[in-house]
């Protein structure tokens, strides 16, 4: 590999998938505040909420997503432009 090619911070950094506690390491340049122990090393930490080991992409599972509390909060928002409230007025 050439000298000099990489950022300073380029170094082993512990990717933790926050959904099933996978953990997994590899090279990056990411910026961690906490730090992990994994087989006696310790690594810095950056937290992720879906990865390979999760993503219903390549995991071939769909997760249900609660829509309802959405939906109930859209409506809510915009109920002021409905028809009906309207007639009320």
């Amino acid at each position: 590999m050439r000298k000099g090619i990489h950022p300073e911070n380029y170094r082993l950094v512990a990717f933790k998938d926050m959904s099933n506690d996978d953990v997994f390491i590899t090279k990056s340049t990411a910026e961690a505040k906490e730090t992990i122990t994994v087989d006696g090393e310790e690594y810095p930490l950056v937290k992720l909420e879906i990865s390979r080991t999760s993503h219903p992409y390549y995991t071939g599972k769909t997760k249900l997503v609660d829509t309802a509390g959405r939906i109930d909060k859209f409506k809510n928002k915009y109920k002021k432009f409905s028809k009906e409230e309207k007639k009320e007025e």
